[in-house]
Formats: C-alpha cells, structure tokens, sequence
C-alpha cells in the first residue's frame, strides 16, 4: 500500500473504527444502500462513495418482490416503503389485442408474508438514504466520488477515487474490504476483467416513461401486455393519489425487437417516433395504452442488456455486488431485489464468518450460482414467458378462449418455475426465514 494514501477527515475509517473491520461501498444505488444498513445490523461500520455530485431523481419504476421487501421490512423500512410506493396486488397478462390471458395475485394477497411494492426508483433511493444518514451518520455517504481503481494487500484494500465534477484526484481510501457496487458500468469490474467487452445485447430495445392516469383495473395491477416481435408493454402504478383527481403516477415500459442503437445510459432521451407507430392502436376498454404513452412529459431509452456470469466476483478483500457483478435483462421484476438479496447474505456470512475475508469468500460461493442462474432463466424463461406461449400458439392473432390456447396448469408451471429460479417461491421464502441471522 502507498503509504502517502490520505483519508478525508471525516472518514469513517479514521481512529474510531477499526479499519481491518471496516468497509468501502462503491455506490449508493440500492445495493450499496442496503448493504450499508445490513453491515450496520451487524456491528460493522461502512462508508459509501457515490459518483454523483448529488442524488436526483432519476430513473422511473422498479418492483420489489416478497424476496427483496422481507429484508427491507427487517431491516424497519416497511411503513415507510408502504408511505411512498404502491402496494402490488396482482400481476396480470394479456395480448396485443387487450385479450385477458392470466391473473395472479401477488405479495401479501397471494399469502405472502411480505408485500409486493411497485415504486419510484428515487422514492426508493430517498427512503433508503435516509435511513443510512440516520442510523449511520451524515457522513457515512460522500458524494462526488468517482472510483478509478483498487489495490489491496494482505491486510487492507485501498480505492482511488477521482472527483466527478473535474476528473481531479482525491484522497485514495483504506478499508478492510471493498464492495463494488458500481453498477453495469462498473470500474472495478472492469479492473478485473479488462478484455470482456461491451455488455451483451438481447435484441430488445426499450422505452421507458411515467404518466399522470386515473387507475386502470384494481389500481394496484401489474400488467405485462403483448410479445416482442409485435410489442410489449409492462404496466404499473408507483405513486398513488397524486392530485386531487385521485389520478396515479403510472409507468410503463415499451419493449420492440430491433437493432441496438446506442450505448447504454439510463439516463439517454428516447424519442416518441421511434417506437409509438407499434403501439398506436393499444386502446383497450381497460386501458387507454396509446394515449398513456402520449401522455408522458419524458422518455428514456435503453438496450436490454446483461452479461454472461462471471467464474469469479471476489478478489480476496474486493468483491462485486448487484448490477456490477450480474447484470441481467430487466425481465421478472428481479434486479434490485437480487441487489438486496446480495446485501442481505454479503452481511450475514461477514456475521458469521472469522473475517472480512472470509466472508467475501462465503458470499461468493452461495450467491453467484444462484444468481447466474436468475441471469440466463431472465433471457428465456422469465415471467413474461407465459404471453409468449400465447403468441406463439395462436400466431399472434385473437383467441376465442385462453383455455384452448394454454392451461392454467400450464401458466402455473411457468410462474412457479420462475419464482423458484429468482429465490421467491413460499418455500424459499420459508426457508430463508428459518435460516435468518439474529444480531447480538
């Protein structure tokens, strides 16, 4: 280790921690955030290096199943999730033609013993700062931080930050481990895999927005509408009572298979004319879907994209964490909540284990083949497979009855299949209660 490497004087690392017992989070996203707070559950003390200069309210939906809201309601955040997001009763699924395939219940209504939340990524993102900065401190996220490179030795691992607004250098940091939770995009990931190229892209463009609309079936439906090579749309509630009118914030995401056409930025502007020729006649007696679209005050563009899993995330005191360690398609509801579920077993196996070390080692070792296979089942066998099924049987053409097309038995291997693959099945639920980790 450099031995000129400085530290900001109100890091978190200095006299009153102990660094061999502390850790570096590369990111506040919704990883690094709840990773923050199950270390703090533990007893061990964590500071988080954002690259933003400050947190914005970026992004649009995301859903949080019963996986992913057991922790977050362990961790005391449920009254305040429920307070800012919209509690997800069913998930429903149709045809291009508005034609009913398949309702389910979901979260608590369908026995769950957490919910099921459909909310705002910055809602999301604020709920969770807040209680990183109330429980572990103001200065426990510092912003302007942009990570350029780790080193480690056998004791320590050092990051190098440069400062996002001007590129110029800041203090490097030491820590008893570091987690890279740095995103798609992800420096350290790069680091350790230099040659593995450009994320891999499905086939599948898609344009994602919010729009101010009355509630459409129960007001708190999930609807996955249509097939790729005639449209899809996923259709959900986050923010519910916004006006006087009783209106919600709806959000919606239009899938089109077509060539990529460019880098992928969550934040890049996407243009009406390049997709709503597709969707143009989704008017439906449930839902007005092309005008939805319309009604939109912005839209964001981005390819579907995930990587190949990795052999390797931890490199003795660094690992990766969330989207830097296993990007996947944004099929089946499920990457923030794998995120979270990687939080919650990177914590509990440091808990458990003689060391940071270790512990990285632990979590590597459970956490990356169940992910792995959660990335490659989200390329074809997620959720959304059902609809599929139906477009492909009936030639992407009207029916008269579902159960002509498809059983509900059918339909029902499909889900459960899926919620066993993603860790959110009633007995993997059952089981992760029974196996939960107590602090002392």
């Amino acid at each position: 280790m450099n031995s000129s490497t400085q530290k900001n004087p109100g890091d978190r690392d200095s006299t009153s921690c102990d660094p061999n017992r502390h850790v570096t989070i590369i990111g506040a996203g919704i990883g690094g955030l709840v990773l923050a707070l199950e270390l703090h559950r533990i007893g061990v003390t964590s500071t988080i290096y954002e690259a933003a200069q400050q947190f914005r309210p970026l992004g649009v939906g995301i859903n949080l199943l019963p996986h992913a809201t057991r922790i977050l309601s362990q961790l005391g955040l449920e009254e305040a999730l429920t307070a800012v997001a919209v509690t997800t009763k069913e998930a429903v699924f149709y045809n291009r033609f508005g034609q009913l395939i398949h309702a389910e219940p979901a979260g608590r209504a369908a026995g769950y013993d957490f919910p099921q939340y459909s909310v705002h990524r910055s809602d999301l993102q604020n709920v969770l700062v807040a209680a990183v900065r109330e429980r572990l401190g103001d200065d426990a996220i510092i912003m302007d931080h942009r990570c350029v490179s780790v080193e480690q030795n056998d004791e320590s691992a050092t990051v190098h930050f440069v400062r996002t607004s001007d590129r110029s250098a800041l203090p490097s940091q030491v820590a008893g481990a570091v987690i890279a939770c740095d995103g798609v995009h992800s420096a350290v990931r790069k680091q350790f895999y230099p040659d593995e190229g450009e994320p891999r892209y499905s086939g599948v463009m898609m344009w994602r927005g919010v729009t101010v609309s009355p509630p459409f079936l129960s007001g708190a439906s999930m609807a996955r509408v249509g097939w790729l090579a005639s449209g899809k749309m996923v259709i959900y509630p986050i923010r519910d009572g916004i006006d006087a009118a009783g209106n919600q914030l709806v959000n919606w995401v239009a899938e089109v298979e077509t060539p990529q056409r460019e880098q992928q930025d969550w934040t890049r502007a996407g243009k009406l004319v390049d997709f709503f020729d597709t969707f143009h006649d989704w008017t439906f007696d449930w839902l007005d879907i092309a005008a939805l679209i319309k009604g939109a005050d912005s839209i964001l563009e981005y390819p579907m994209v995930d990587r190949d899993p990795l052999p390797r995330w931890t490199f003795q005191r660094v690992t990766l964490l969330g989207d830097a360690a296993h990007p996947m398609i944004p099929r089946g509801s499920n990457g923030a909540g794998q995120a979270i579920l990687d939080a919650n077993r990177l914590a509990a196996l440091i808990g458990a284990s003689s060391g940071l070390e270790q512990g990285l080692a632990d979590y590597e070792a459970e956490r990356l083949p169940l992910t792995s296979a959660v990335v490659l089942a989200n390329r074809t066998s997620s959720p959304d497979t059902i609809i599929r099924e139906v477009w492909e049987r009936t030639g992407d053409q009207p029916f008269d009855r579902v159960e002509d097309v498809i059983s509900i038995d059918e339909i029902n291997a499909i889900s459960h299949r899926y919620q066993n693959v993603a860790g959110y099945s009633p007995q993997a639920l059952l089981a992760a209660g029974e196996n939960e980790y107590t602090v002392t």
